[in-house]
């Protein structure tokens, strides 16, 4: 007996339909409208609203296994806040990458001063269970008094422009920021951005570090961990695999 196309629990669609729709949305700073017209031209008709909806469950759960499977964080971090307009009242996010620009965490908070910086500290510890040698943040002086507390066997480098790799690393959120409303709360903010930097970040290797051939490689390899963590290769490779265009039967329910 042949088994169908992988789903998901609660899901008609397959996966690969699923994961497919999730990928546009975060690689590639589409609205939910935009999706839905590109999974059109497929033959796949599905509403913004169904296709909404996959982002917020699927998306989370997705972003959460590709922070669990990511490679452990390097030894300098890099520290960095923008402001963010959250229904009309002004919040901050919080980001860290490593020497790499992988990011490693980020947290959406309403202040910008020394308990601020804190939390976030021990919100990064807590999630990857490890520190680093070096930070690197901007001149803002809350990163150092929170450093002396919560990190103070660690070497604090303050200064503008060696830390512009946490200052980079803010531009799909900014280009998000440009595709879509604004965002209406701050937990909406946090679970949209949590997925958004595991996703996109995973398939953004350091282009211009390599050569073409190890691009291509590097390339490779995220979209073969992809497949493997939306599961769209559990359904049998040998007669029929799934295809991604579904028959003209297929309605709007998820």
């Amino acid at each position: 007996m042949t088994s169908g196309p992988a789903t998901y629990p609660g899901y008609r669609f397959p996966a690969e339909i699923i994961s497919h729709a999730v990928w546009l949305y975060h690689v590639f700073s589409l609205s939910s409208r935009d999706v839905e017209l590109l999974l059109a031209e497929r033959g796949i008709v599905v509403t913004h609203e169904t296709i909404r909806r996959w982002f917020l469950r699927s998306g989370a759960d997705l972003a959460c296994k590709r922070r669990r499977r990511r490679p452990g964080p390097g030894d300098v971090w890099h520290l960095d806040e923008i402001f963010l307009r959250i229904n009309g009242e002004l919040h901050y996010l919080w980001r860290a990458v490593d020497q790499h620009g992988v990011v490693l965490d980020i947290l959406v908070q309403s202040r910008r001063d020394a308990s601020a910086a804190k939390h976030f500290f021990r919100h990064l510890l807590k999630e990857l269970q490890y520190k680093p040698r070096r930070l690197v943040t901007d001149g803002l002086r809350s990163h150092g008094v929170a450093q002396r507390e919560v990190l103070p066997d660690v070497r604090h480098r303050s200064s503008r422009y060696p830390n512009n790799r946490a200052e980079n690393s803010h531009r799909p959120t900014r280009r998000r920021e440009r595709q879509m409303p604004r965002f209406q709360s701050a937990n909406q903010a946090q679970r949209f951005l949590s997925a958004q930097a595991m996703i996109h970040g995973h398939f953004r290797p350091r282009r211009h570090l390599m050569s073409a051939d190890q691009y291509r490689r590097a390339r490779a390899k995220p979209f073969r961990v992809w497949q493997q963590e939306t599961c769209v290769q559990t359904a049998p490779q040998a007669a029929n695999p799934a295809p991604l265009r579904p028959t003209p039967a297929s309605t709007s329910t998820s």
